[in-house]
C-alpha cells in the first residue's frame, strides 16, 4: 500500500513563492507519474502539473511559465514550484501518486494567496 504525503502549504501575498513537496512510500515498483492538482472551493478538482517517470511534464494553461514540477525517482517525491502567485491560485493542492492500475492520493495541503 503507497502513503502520499504532502507539505509546504500557507499563507503567501500576491506575486510571491512557495514550494510544495510530496513524498510516496510503501511502493514496490516505480510510480509511473506524479502530479499536483487543486480544489478550491465550490469548484472540481483540476490539474496543475504533472510528470512522468522520465521527466516528461504537462502543465495547466493557468500556470505555464510559474510553476515548476519536479520529481527524484529515487525517493519517490516531487516537487512544485510557484512563482508569482496570484489569488485565483488559492486551492488544496494535492499530490498524486500513480501506478498502473491505481491511483494514490494525499491528503492535502493549503495554499492561501492574499489581494
Amino acid at each position: 500500500q503507497v502513503q502520499v504525503l504532502e507539505s509546504g502549504g500557507g499563507l503567501v501575498q500576491t506575486g510571491g513563492s512557495l514550494r510544495l513537496s510530496c513524498a510516496a512510500s510503501g511502493s514496490s515498483r516505480n510510480i509511473n507519474v506524479m502530479g499536483w492538482y487543486r480544489q478550491a472551493p465550490g469548484k472540481e478538482r483540476e490539474l496543475v502539473a504533472r510528470i512522468t517517470y522520465s521527466g516528461a511534464t504537462h502543465y495547466a494553461d493557468s500556470v505555464k511559465g510559474r510553476f515548476t514540477i519536479s520529481r527524484d525517482n529515487a525517493k519517490n517525491t516531487v516537487l512544485l514550484q510557484m512563482n508569482s502567485l496570484k489569488p485565483e491560485d488559492t486551492a488544496v493542492y494535492y499530490c498524486l501518486a500513480e501506478l498502473i492500475g491505481q491511483r494514490y492520493w494525499g491528503q492535502g495541503t493549503q495554499v492561501t494567496v492574499s489581494s
